[in-house]
């Protein structure tokens, strides 16, 4: 009997997209480890902190009431009615009930939103620095990322200028991450109120805002959103939350989205044939978390702070790095170009972005590549993970560096 081998056809969808970048560097240094290679890992923006006792105690006493059967898609009433009451507390911003949907996680809110309103061909402007999530959701959805420049010598940020010359016939979201993933940076008030004015004189344009790193803020900064500025934005506009950041959640997979009731009432379509409705446990655990209040993350983000401030000034004094301080969120971000060209003590060159990678890999550092995140050549280091590890890795990467011919 004949064998015929079969043939998998792959759809142009998927062929669009590709494995998460920072999925495949977490791999790599685990595959080092389990050899036995001392890395020193910051790769993952996931908190080392435990969730707090008393989040594991409510998902404890749901299971105990028998709370773990299917949950409605949109999510269940009481979560989004504490999602609801934390955004009027937190935010300022009131929302009604019906107007927020529940996902597994922010990455899935933001997939829905875009499945329930591209058409093929629409633009979304994403400014670079971007999360990998943002193009690659664009993409499989039909759209086109449209790409704005915001290298390290505008701080990151997106200008009113380059918004206003972007924007086209075309033009159906722009992504707003506020604090900045991998960037670090925040936006004050006066440079949301410039973009809110060009917004307005685009009404086509929807408004993604994602704020998952809303509480982790440096130096006494305050939280501000586009919409604090900007109410008369909200009718077109979707924030983005969730517990992963600030909760030490990333497992429990909670996310949450709040907008246009005629929006989210069609991404919970989308998730109904997805995924049906988030885990009623998890649920159960996000109003807790949501209602517990917000003591404990003065000392995490204290820490943050910590990690932060011993890895940028080590590395700030090493020559070809350039970096600012961020102001928000997990990661330091560094341009690398004055690496380029310089001899390691084997006589090889650093020619690219890869090469440094490789560098800092071979001298015990695992970081993300800066094109990861549509900017090259730079590179991303985690803050979240314990202080001496985060030490280690600046004074290992300061004295490879100090080697380069």
């Amino acid at each position: 009997m004949t064998v015929v081998e079969s043939k998998i056809v792959l759809s142009d969808r998927v062929q669009r997209v590709s494995m998460s970048p920072n999925a495949a560097a977490k791999q790599l240094t685990n595959s080092l480890k389990e050899a036995g290679v001392d890395i020193a890992d910051l790769t993952t923006g996931e908190p080392d902190f435990d969730t707090p006792e008393h989040i594991k105690q409510a998902a404890y006493a749901a299971i105990e009431r028998g709370e773990t059967k299917y949950t409605p898609t949109p999510g269940i009433k009481t979560l989004r009615q504490a999602v609801q009451r934390k955004l009027l507390r937190e935010n300022n911003l009131p929302y009604d009930a019906d107007h927020i949907v529940i996902a597994n996680g922010a990455k899935q809110i933001i997939f829905n939103a875009f499945a329930a309103t591209l058409n093929d061909g629409d633009e979304v402007l994403v400014p670079v620095p971007y999360w990998p999530t943002f193009p690659d959701s664009v993409r499989f959805n039909g759209g086109t990322p449209v790409f704005l420049n915001c290298p390290i010598d505008q701080g990151y940020k997106l200008t009113p200028a380059q918004l206003e010359q972007a924007i086209t016939s075309r033009t159906r979201w722009i992504i707003l991450n506020n604090p900045g993933n991998p960037s670090g940076a925040v936006y004050d008030t006066a440079e949301l109120s410039s973009l809110a004015e060009v917004l307005r004189r685009h009404p086509q344009v929807l408004v993604m805002l994602d704020e998952l790193y809303e509480h982790v803020l440096f130096d006494g900064r305050q939280h501000a959103s586009l919409l604090n500025v900007a109410a008369d934005l909200r009718e077109r506009t979707l924030l983005v939350g969730g517990v992963s950041k600030t909760y030490a959640m990333t497992g429990w997979r909670i996310g949450y989205g709040a907008g246009p009731k005629a929006l989210t009432q069609a991404m919970a379509v989308v998730q109904s044939q997805n995924s049906s409705g988030a885990s009623s446990v998890s649920q159960a655990a996000a109003v807790a978390a949501f209602d517990g209040g917000l003591e404990f993350i003065k000392p995490q983000v204290a820490a943050y702070q910590a990690r932060r401030d011993v890895l940028v000034d080590t590395l700030s004094a090493v020559d070809g790095l350039k970096l600012l301080r961020p102001d928000g969120a997990f990661f330091v971000f560094c341009h690398c170009a004055g690496l380029l060209g310089r001899r390691r003590t084997d006589g090889k060159i650093l020619e690219s972005e890869s090469d440094v990678m490789n560098f800092l890999l071979e001298s015990g550092v695992s970081g993300v590549s800066g094109s990861a995140f549509g900017l090259s050549p730079y590179f991303r280091l985690s803050i979240a993970t314990e202080y001496d590890t985060v030490a280690e890795a600046g004074r290992r990467i300061a004295a490879a560096c100090a080697l380069l011919k």
